[in-house]
């Protein structure tokens, strides 16, 4: 997955990749014209350690478990903060299209108490809905997500607690005050989280690659 992304971004003319990985494996990557650091306990750490790889003024931080990123979809989120001089960011996202529900809070025992399923004898969380959250402004982030380097820079050495707890970079500039702009993305960016996307992305790849 890491190679394909790679590879993408090569294709978008990328001036320069670093790539962060666990400690004790740079070798695997090591080589080539491909940077590689040490990645951190946290997302934000291992973000921290690549920039100081970086010397331009835009930086894009991509999620290698989305091997379907494309060139176009690179240049296209680029083009977009390129476009807005004030803004801080831009991220790829689509809108949400489920029906969202809020839940009681998984500690409240009185309402999310546990059950027994008599199928298959396990314990299972009891899981009440609070709300129905309106979806017509929301939107699933993405990557790649691309920044003016200073601005992630300052935004997260701005709270060192925040930036620990962080899943994505653009919820830290945002937070430090930052304007971060949405690129439309598409489905088929999906993220690799369980064996069901992983046979998925390989069979896009596969089709993609003519194989």
């Amino acid at each position: 997955m890491v190679e394909w992304s790679i590879a993408a971004f090569r294709a978008a003319e990328a001036r320069s990749v670093v790539v962060a990985c666990p400690p004790g494996h740079v070798h695997d990557l090591a080589g080539g014209d491909v940077g590689v650091v040490d990645g951190g306990a946290t997302r934000a750490e291992s973000v921290r350690n690549a920039l100081e790889a970086v010397g331009t003024e835009l930086v894009a931080i991509h999620d290698a478990a989305r091997p379907l990123v494309t060139p176009e979809l690179i240049e296209g989120v680029v083009a977009t903060l390129v476009a807005d001089p004030d803004a801080a960011g831009a991220i790829t996202a689509i809108p949400v299209t489920d029906t969202i529900k809020r839940v009681a809070e998984a500690g409240d025992a009185g309402r999310n108490a546990l059950y027994t399923d008599t199928g298959d004898k396990t314990l299972h969380p009891r899981v009440v809905v609070e709300e129905t959250v309106d979806r017509g402004r929301l939107w699933a982030a993405q990557t790649p997500q691309v920044f003016r380097v200073e601005a992630l820079r300052e935004a997260i050495a701005a709270d060192p607690e925040r930036a620990a707890a962080a899943t994505d970079e653009a919820m830290l500039v945002e937070a430090a005050g930052g304007r971060v702009l949405i690129h439309p993305s598409s489905p088929e960016n999906l993220k690799v989280t369980t064996p069901l996307d992983l046979r998925v992305a390989e069979l896009l790849l596969a089709e993609r690659s003519g194989q």
